[in-house]
């Protein structure tokens, strides 16, 4: 269920990604309370029983590792790749990634358990994610799955727009 639930989402979100200009556009020198680029920030909808028993059906169960040509990074049981979003405060309580940008970057949803961990040592918490369900974090980042990543091992959002990156581990960002 997962596999077709990730498909569906991995399909609809590269159509919507093509359209996309890049998310975290804004500028250092954007004002206070700037969306970056997304339009009106978006409202954190209240989570419906549909939206949280798709969130549980579809919460991470597992961190594992996996070695790339990238170094040891962190995946979900299912081997797909995890990424940090540098707009994100870490140890914050939310998610700067809002709009368009959940479409490119679905949040690791988390459980009503802590996932199992395989080889990951940083800490591993949740915060309440923009959708209203928790949120995956690692050492405080909120994680996040790429739409272009088609397959297990796919680490093709390593880098996006030089704000997106792979984590060790320990929840190190790769930037290289």
């Amino acid at each position: 269920m997962k596999s077709r639930i990730r498909t569906t989402i991995a399909a609809v979100s590269l159509a919507a990604l093509l359209g996309l200009t890049g998310c975290g556009s804004g500028t250092e020198d954007s004002p206070a309370g700037d969306d970056g680029g997304y339009g009106a920030p978006a409202e954190s909808p209240a989570a419906t029983d549909e939206a949280e028993d798709m969130a549980a059906e579809d919460a991470v169960t597992t961190l594992s590792t996996a070695d790339t040509d990238l170094g040891t990074i962190v995946v979900d049981g299912d081997g797909f790749t995890l990424y940090q979003f540098d707009s994100d405060t870490q140890g914050g309580d939310s998610s700067s990634c809002t709009g368009q940008c959940l479409t490119a970057w679905p949040p690791a949803h988390g459980g009503d358990e802590a996932p199992t961990l395989d080889g990951v040592t940083g800490e591993v918490g949740t915060i309440t994610g923009t959708d209203g369900l928790p949120q995956l974090t690692l050492n405080g980042w909120p994680l996040y799955y790429f739409a272009g990543d088609a397959a297990a091992g796919d680490t093709t959002g390593q880098g996006v727009n030089g704000i997106w990156w792979v984590l060790t581990p320990e929840g190190e960002r790769i930037t290289g």
